[in-house]
């Protein structure tokens, strides 16, 4: 295991980003971290400190990253198509006006089921598809937006599957995993067990009224409310890796993932054309996020990372991860980026992101 110090490598010109790296780890020792970032086709950092640079961990909502590059692929297959009902793929679904695009962009109001989830039904998509299916949502769907903590992966997965009879996560593992050789997964394997680290309780806790919105999205109203350390520590949630919540993997594999969708990489084409970019990263949601309160929160199921980083562009898309991770793509600069730790981070991507990404913006120039 590698010791408490920013280990790595960084491209010539980025040796301020190995000291803030440094300054990140050196105020939280234990804290486990990696930060990998590609410009172009090259690997530009490469530096992980209290873990190794191939340790997995549990990375939670990074996977929603994930599950939304499936959904735009298929998008650009022609297989999907943003503007029908919801309910011309999935009949049973229980809102007949909703768009798969105000699916997508957490517009349904379904955030979660009266009484919550047990934690065994959050690991299984299918399941937790067929409960929302009953549900009734928690406002006027198509009239605001709010984040599907733990289902928007489960709603759009069940789309993907009633439309191509494969699971969403089966597609990330065919076009995407495999073909790039990403540390980043829907499904742990049993075999890559061992790389494997826990995730730590986070340093301070934060109070969430069960009864509201965001209690809601995140399950704090069930009988048993979910411990999202215990969750991602929990073998059945990495074997089945729920689209929402169950991502496991490390920086390199997500700053691959989001350098690939942008990008050549390893000799192979971007995955989204210039036209599925441009649908990708349009604002779908302007206004207050009702669960977290955030501003213009959500591109098409992408988090608008250059609403919330102002070094970057306004086309940045990615997603966080309740641990504090932060991982993106910004098409403008070529800047793929990713940042992950072990430590859980109270509030989704962990402050030090800002300074982080900052430095590496201004010393790439």
């Amino acid at each position: 295991m590698a010791d408490y110090i920013a280990a790595g490598y960084v491209a010539p010109g980025l040796g301020s980003v190995r000291t803030e790296f440094f300054k990140v780890v050196a105020a939280e020792p234990g804290l486990g971290a990696q930060l990998v970032a590609y410009h172009g086709d090259r690997m530009v950092v490469d530096l992980a400190a209290g873990m190794d640079h191939d340790d997995l961990t549990g990375l939670y909502s990074s996977a929603k990253g994930a599950a939304h590059l499936v959904v735009a692929l298929l998008v650009q297959d022609g297989a999907l198509d943003l503007d029908r009902p919801v309910t011309a793929y999935w009949p049973e679904f229980p809102v007949e006006s909703l768009t798969l695009r105000q699916l997508v962009s957490h517009q349904s109001g379904l955030i979660g089921v009266d009484g919550g989830f047990t934690s065994a039904e959050l690991a299984d998509d299918t399941v937790i598809a067929a409960r929302l299916a009953e549900q009734k949502p928690f406002w006027e769907p198509g009239s605001a937006y709010g984040y599907h903590a733990f289902v928007i992966g489960a709603l759009v997965g069940e789309v993907v599957r009633r439309t191509t009879g494969r699971r969403l996560q089966e597609i990330y593992d065919d076009r995407v995993r495999l073909p790039y050789g990403l540390d980043f997964y829907l499904g742990l394997p049993e075999s890559e067990e061992p790389r494997y680290r826990p995730v730590q309780p986070a340093l301070t806790r934060s109070e969430v009224d069960p009864q509201s919105l965001m209690g809601i999205a995140f399950n704090l109203h069930a009988p048993n409310p979910t411990d999202l350390v215990e969750f991602a520590n929990t073998r059945r949630v990495r074997e089945l890796g729920p689209a929402s919540s169950g991502g496991v993997g490390n920086a390199r594999g997500l700053a691959k993932m989001y350098a690939a969708a942008i990008g050549e990489i390893d000799g192979r084409p971007p995955l989204l054309t210039e036209a599925t970019l441009a649908e990708v990263t349009r604002l779908h949601t302007p206004g207050t996020d009702l669960v977290t309160g955030e501003p213009d929160h959500f591109l098409l199921g992408f988090e608008a990372a250059g609403v919330r980083y102002p070094s970057l562009g306004r086309r940045a898309f990615g997603h966080s991860g309740a641990i504090g991770a932060q991982s993106f793509a910004d098409p403008d600069s070529g800047l793929a980026y990713s940042y992950t730790r072990r430590r859980f981070s109270i509030g989704g991507a962990a402050p030090e992101n800002d300074q982080l990404i900052a430095t590496l913006v201004r010393a790439l120039g």
